[in-house]
Formats: C-alpha cells, structure tokens, sequence
C-alpha cells in the first residue's frame, strides 16, 4: 500500500493508501460530478397563500422544501411584502381585512382595514399607501399602512382585481373582471383619469421596467393586451396557442416581466402552462409545462428562477429561467394563489 495523489482540472488531490490504480479516476470523476450539480447563489424564502386551506405555507428555495405552515384569515389570496419586509400582507377575503404576518414569529401580529372581498393589493413606493382591490364593492381602497386607516375609496369598474404600479409611483393601472377595463389612476389625486377596453375578464396589470407599457392579461378572452400609457392605445396583443390544449383551457392571468427587458412570462391557467415570451418582439418561445390551474407567478431576486402557484394540483412549480425548464414541483397547501418571494 502507497500513499498517492491525482490530478484533477490542474490540481493535486492527495488519497489515503490505495488498492486499485483506477481509484484516482474515479475521484476525479466524482469532482466533475459535483462541479456539475446545479446551485443558485441566491438562497430565498417563497410564501404561498393557500385559498382552502386558510394558511401561508413557508417555503426553503435552497432545501427546495416547506418549512412551515401558518394558520391566517379565511380564504388567503393576494399577498405583498411591506417596505422593510418585515411583514407580508395577505387579503383576507372571506373576512374583509388584511392580515399583517410577521415574518420573523410567523404570528399575525396586526389587520389592517379594507374593504368587502380584497383579493389582490399593491404597495406605492411610499411605503404607506396600500392599494387594494375589492372585489364585491367596486372600490379599490387606499390604506394607510403606518396609520392602519383607509385614506380614500376609488370607484372603478365591476369586480376590480389587477393592481400595477408606474415605475415612478405616479399611475395605478386597476382592471375590472366584468367591466372588461384598464382604469388608469392618479395616485396623487386617487381618482381615476383614463380607461382602456381590453379583452375579457382581465386579471393582472404590469409595468415594464422603464414605464413604456403596461401589459394586462385576460383570463376568459386568453390573450395579453400591450397598452402604451401615454397614448392609452393597445400597441400590440399577445395570442395564445397550445397544440392539443382546448382553447377555452388557455385562460391568461399571472404576468411576470424580467427587469432586463428581455422576458416575459404569462400563466395560462388551465392549460398548465407558462408561456415565455420576448419582451421586446412580443413573439411566443415556447410554452413550460407546470402544474395544474396555473395561477400567479414571482421571480427569486436574482431573476434566475421563477415560482407559479397551482390552484388544482395544489403544488408550486420551480422554473430554472436559464435553461428555460421546470425543474421540480412542491406541494403545499389547498388552492395555492398568492406567491411572494423574499431572499
């Protein structure tokens, strides 16, 4: 027996006494294994709102696993961070309120006003006024968040959902489910200035980055209108189709777009799918195979990986965005909607 070393990508690896000359290959064929295992730098924490269920589950991104479960208000769906991200506001619907979680006891330390059936809200840049869309009452109401008072209630179209804020804070896109609008709205004055026809049942309203397109998705009519904010015009509409999907299956809603301007993903709802688009040519990629009734989507703070939350199969799907691929399903709770991501 002799001690030995090998060489493995120009370093010397030195071994406990061997038997078997082929030893050393195998080492070194194990480091390439290891230098070939995927890693994100970017270590986060996911929370799911889980509709059915009435919880937040607490998700390790790096362990790839649920941490925790926390009992909340009844039927939990839009979630947000607060400004220094020591909370996660979570509509309440069935209770009318929103819910302050602190996130370091994992305990509801707080509620705040809002008004019948919240479903989905919107921090300003502010970091006080809380925007948030009341479903049955036709208002989005505008909450104080330091004060814990409602300021101001905003009458907009029929079923209010979609939230979306202007890079520099000063216009909020709301859409209305059965008015089938784009309300735009003067966060300083709160009233609403503009209104753009969109396609039916819209549901989510984003911002590009640099503020030159607000892009809103409609559930029940499938597609993505691209409105320009200072002409209030649809500059251009997004179809979707799937080969072998019904096309009543392909219903538009969760709309993430990435901060360089290069991609933009839609959740497809039934159809399962993520549709991955080019931000700037408006062209479809592909589609992402997900899980079942996909509904929100989030992006880790790094971009390199995004998150849907899907209502049927109750699981999450993780999507690596560099290869352009699902690489693993979590399950969580009942009805997962709501998806915030805080590293």
């Amino acid at each position: 027996m002799i001690s030995s070393y090998f060489i493995c990508n120009n370093k010397r690896y030195f071994l406990f006494d061997r038997k078997e000359e082929n030893l050393s290959r195998m080492f070194c064929s194990f480091f390439f294994l290891l230098l070939a295992v995927p890693s994100f730098a970017d270590a986060a924490t996911a929370y799911i709102s889980n509709e059915k269920d009435n919880t937040i589950s607490v998700v390790d991104l790096d362990k790839m696993e649920v941490t925790d479960t926390i009992k909340v208000g009844q039927r939990p769906r839009g979630i947000i961070l607060s400004e220094d991200r020591k909370y996660l506001y979570i509509c309440a619907s069935d209770d009318h309120r929103i819910d302050a979680l602190n996130l370091e006891t994992l305990k509801v330390d707080f509620n705040l006003l809002s008004g019948p059936d919240p479903e989905l809200l919107i921090l300003h840049q502010d970091g006080r006024s809380l925007f948030i869309a009341n479903e049955d009452d036709n208002l989005v109401t505008v909450t104080d968040t330091k004060e814990r008072m409602i300021i101001e209630e905003i009458v907009v179209g029929v079923e209010p959902e979609g939230l979306g804020l202007s890079p520099d804070g000063k216009v909020l896109v709301n859409t209305s489910e059965t008015t089938n609008m784009a309300h735009f709205i003067d966060t300083e004055t709160l009233e609403v200035f503009e209104n753009v026809l969109v396609d039916a049942r819209p549901r989510v309203a984003v911002f590009n980055k640099d503020g030159t397109e607000v892009w809103v998705s409609a559930e029940v009519g499938g597609t993505v209108s691209i409105i320009d904010p200072k002409t209030f015009k649809i500059k251009s509409k997004i179809n979707f189709k799937i080969p072998g999907v019904n096309q009543d299956s392909i219903q538009a809603v969760g709309i993430q777009l990435t901060s360089d301007g290069k991609y933009a993903f839609v959740a497809l709802g039934p159809s399962s799918r993520v549709a991955v688009i080019d931000q700037k040519t408006k062209k479809i990629l592909k589609y992402l195979l997900v899980g079942q009734r996909v509904w929100q989507l989030a992006f880790t703070p790094d971009e390199k990986r995004l998150i849907s939350t899907n209502g049927v199969s109750n699981d999450i799907s993780i999507i690596d965005i560099e290869k352009m691929k699902t690489v693993k399903s979590i399950k969580v709770g009942r009805f997962p909607w709501g998806v915030v991501i805080k590293k």
